[in-house]
């Protein structure tokens, strides 16, 4: 499975009222593994931006004043998310700022050539009604971005692939590694059990019985009472 992380960062808000793309960046992740590869360009975007934007990214006229412009990089970009699943942070602000760029050339938007992920709303699926940035992402799942300054479409596609894979961890293989030398350090091969057939355990009644004696023995020795009572068991069951 070969992912793109991209981000981009944009004069302003809104390419239908002109603004324009000034940074695009990409990294590459093939089953899980950050491969090294990445796409990374300033774009001059041929007008100022916004105060407002500005301050989030930092790149001022005259830094992008030499830089090509989005028709000298579009097909190597192109290239690059060819054939791939993109995953983007709030997928319909970036997307519409890159295809409103692809149809001043001619070319046809990115969903024609790659699949497209927003991790947003996987974040905000998993953590219903929390704050779902990419800084309450990396507080909440331990992902370091102290080196984060300043917005920049490379850093925080970067970072958006660690946020990802903790989001993601343990849903696309149950691999195992097993040490086989604490004097070398070297670790074994990696077990895939996903075809493993697995026996499935009926619980007996005498068995739920049991668990539900256990509970209310918990329950009375609890002070504040056992969390998972008989009551619960017997809902779920």
């Amino acid at each position: 499975m070969r992912h793109i992380i991209l981000d981009t960062e944009t004069t302003g808000l809104d390419p239908a009222q002109g603004h324009k793309l000034v940074e695009i960046g990409c990294v590459e992740m093939i089953n899980r593994q950050l491969t090294g590869r990445h796409f990374h360009h300033y774009v001059n975007p041929q007008r100022e931006s916004d105060e407002g934007a500005l301050r989030v990214h930092g790149l001022t006229t005259e830094f992008l004043s030499d830089k090509p412009l989005f028709k000298d990089i579009a097909a190597d970009l192109l290239e690059f998310i060819d054939g791939a699943t993109v995953l983007i942070h709030n997928a319909a602000f970036d997307t519409k700022f890159i295809n409103a760029e692809l149809e001043a050339i001619g070319t046809a938007p990115m969903n024609t050539i790659c699949q497209i992920e927003d991790t947003l709303a996987m974040a905000k699926e998993m953590f219903p009604g929390k704050r779902n940035n990419l800084d309450a992402l990396c507080e909440r799942l331990g992902v370091s971005n102290s080196h984060r300054v300043l917005h920049g479409a490379l850093l925080d596609a970067e970072i958006l692939a660690e946020v990802y894979l903790a989001m993601t961890r343990g849903q696309e293989t149950l691999g195992m590694e097993l040490n086989v030398s604490a004097a070398t350090g070297k670790k074994g091969k990696a077990i895939d059990v996903r075809q493993l057939v697995l026996p499935f355990i009926e619980v007996s009644a005498q068995e739920l019985q049991a668990h539900a004696d256990m509970m209310e023995l918990l329950g009375k020795k609890s002070k504040d009472g056992a969390v998972w009572g008989a009551s619960q068991l017997d809902s779920a069951s």
